[in-house]
């Protein structure tokens, strides 16, 4: 299966699934596109050093400069999705991965790709999900909430934020004294194993 990863930092979920697919010749899916919505993402340049197409679809580079500032929020979030969507078709993507990807998908890309679109949410969904909760404001709502325990979802992406069906999901404990920094250091190793699990199982049961 054709897969694009879709990123917006460091790409360290994007590693797991380049260094999978390199390791096992039976892999079942090819990641054949990188999209970033950010020109920074040092995950780009692990595309590159792993000779994959990789392109960045930001606010600016899709609206032009005028337009972006003057842009709605929604306005650019559709923008990036049609623009995205557009080059999915280009590259005969079957799958589309988000993969610490900062931003929400929204129309025509949700319905031609319904059921095959996956998302890592770094909390036990549908606990601690919803807008807002991205990264380490996830983990501070986690132990502010005085949870016992965490980890991470990989789930199909809907028309909503945080809102379809779980695929796989990987727990840790939450230790006393965790901050948001060691509650994630905990998590990120799981979050690789799950990312890979999910990636897979869209694979094989598509």
């Amino acid at each position: 299966m054709k897969i694009a990863v879709l990123v917006s930092g460091g790409g360290t979920n994007l590693q797991a699934l380049i260094d999978y697919e390199k390791a096992h010749a039976d892999c079942p899916y090819e990641i054949a596109l990188v999209v970033s919505n950010t020109k920074n993402a040092y995950a780009l340049e692990r595309a590159k050093n792993a000779g994959i197409p990789a392109e960045i679809r930001s606010p600016f580079s899709v609206l032009g400069k005028e337009k972006a500032e003057q842009a709605t929020r929604d306005e650019k979030r559709i923008a990036i999705s049609d623009a995205i969507l557009e080059l999915c078709k280009e590259h005969n993507i079957e799958a589309i991965v988000l993969a610490g990807y900062l931003s929400v998908l929204g129309g025509k890309i949700i319905t031609e790709y319904s059921g095959k679109i996956i998302n890592l949410h770094p909390a036990l969904l549908p606990k601690f999900g919803g807008v807002g909760m991205w990264g380490h404001n996830v983990h501070e709502a986690v132990i502010a909430a005085g949870e016992k325990e965490s980890g991470c979802t990989v789930h199909l992406v809907d028309s909503g934020c945080d809102t379809g069906k779980i695929l796989v999901q990987k727990k840790v404990p939450v230790l006393p004294g965790d901050t948001p920094d060691t509650l994630y250091a905990r998590i990120a190793p799981e979050e690789h194993k799950a990312m890979i699990e999910g990636v897979c199982l869209l694979a094989t049961q598509s």
